[in-house]
């Protein structure tokens, strides 16, 4: 599995670091002013914040507009929430979503990546993210979750229609989101209609899926509403793109450093440091926000309640304080203090998963082709970077045995 490009060929995400750099170099913490918001792009900085769910909200709502299909997939969507509320949530789907069901995963990922693969079997050039990287994670979920077979492909539309940010700017823009909401908000009607019809049929006809699971979890007497169960799946799906693009990241940044996945190949007890590495390079969503609940000081600004704070992941995964040759590329490294899948309470719970998945859509595709590469990076479409950094359709060319 090696890479046959020129190391002069361009891609945008070669542009990432010095972009990040910049932001650093402007300080720990900067005013945008043409988007009226806050940067917090240190780790030290990042990671206090994340930590900080009473005075940096997770519940943007205040702040950000409002779109009525929307209210429905919020509601059980606990990455927004604060304590209690996110606790108590959050405890009800750990009683279904355990690491044993986590464990379990295991063999389903390995049979749909297998299908996936054959597919193109009598192919030696196919896009990677339509072949592989977006069905997988997509697939799994909706069988994780009971859905019928003939109905996982709406799981993939719903999820691209959620992700494309095909009406958002560069940067995230308040009016920019507004138009946004309302150009998805279809498919987050007719995701909302089909899943609750799913959970109320799995109430009348409870299986070993996840969703019966879910209808079944308790805390302290209390059981997730519908609507709950609704939002956690809208996690999921977020979840399932964490997996889509790191795959995507992940080809792209090996055939970008010729020889590494040889490296990879001779010694595959590396690829979970190296998916990593390649989530500490190009973290899926480079900058959450958050809400200040009161006045708060960081790096040296006084900052006023409701205002929103984008803590920047991308500049804080390269900060020269807290990783060594930030900039290198180094699948040996065994220390990753990276918050790409979030701090504090907020650690993303789909993590286990998604790690799970890259390791096995990584090794399956470097033990049946002897080489693969990105013939051309012309022909590469990316991600819009105000919803995630990676790549959107990814052509590539293999040899078989």
């Amino acid at each position: 599995m090696t890479s046959t490009r020129p190391t002069e060929a361009e891609s945008p995400l070669d542009a990432l670091p010095d972009l990040w750099r910049s932001l650093r170099e402007a300080g720990p913490v900067t005013y945008d002013e043409a988007h009226g918001q806050w940067r917090v792009v240190d780790h030290q900085g990042v990671s206090a914040v994340l930590a900080d769910p009473g005075a940096c909200s997770s519940d943007l709502t205040p702040i950000t507009p409002a779109q009525q299909d929307f209210e429905t997939f919020l509601q059980g969507n606990f990455f927004g929430m604060d304590p209690p509320e996110h606790r108590t949530l959050r405890t009800l789907v750990s009683q279904a979503f355990t690491p044993g069901v986590v464990q379990g995963l295991e063999p389903r990922i390995e049979a749909v990546c297998a299908r996936l693969l054959e597919g193109v079997a009598d192919r030696d050039r196919f896009d990677l993210v339509d072949t592989l990287a977006h069905p997988l994670p997509i697939g799994v979920i909706a069988e994780l979750l009971g859905i019928p077979a003939d109905d996982q492909g709406l799981f993939q539309e719903w999820a691209a229609a959620l992700f494309g940010g095909g009406r958002l700017g560069g940067s995230l823009d308040m009016a920019d989101l507004e138009r946004a909401l309302e150009a998805i908000a279809p498919a987050v009607r007719e995701m909302n209609g089909y899943v609750l019809d799913h959970i109320r049929h799995r109430r009348a006809h409870p299986g070993g899926d996840l969703t019966s699971g879910l209808l079944t979890a308790e805390v302290d007497g209390a059981r997730p509403a519908d609507e709950e169960i609704v939002g956690f799946v809208g996690l999921l799906l977020v979840a399932g793109h964490i997996t889509t693009v790191l795959l995507g990241n992940a080809v792209v940044t090996f055939d970008r450093h010729p020889g590494t996945l040889v490296a990879l190949r001779g010694n595959p007890g590396r690829l979970p440091d190296a998916v990593e590495e390649v989530l500490r390079r190009l973290p899926p969503f480079p900058e959450p926000g958050r809400r200040t609940t009161r006045p708060v000081v960081l790096g040296g600004h006084e900052i006023p309640a409701d205002t929103l704070l984008m803590v920047h992941l991308g500049a804080a995964n390269r900060d020269p304080s807290r990783f060594n040759d930030p900039d290198v590329l180094d699948v040996t490294r065994s220390s990753h203090p990276h918050p790409a899948f979030g701090h504090g309470i907020h650690f993303c719970f789909g993590a286990p998963p998604a790690r799970l998945e890259a390791r096995i859509a990584l090794h399956m595709p470097m033990e049946r082709f002897p080489t693969l590469a990105v013939p051309s990076y012309d022909d590469i479409t990316y991600q819009n970077p105000a919803v995630s950094v990676g790549v959107r359709h990814l052509p590539i060319v293999v040899t078989r045995p």
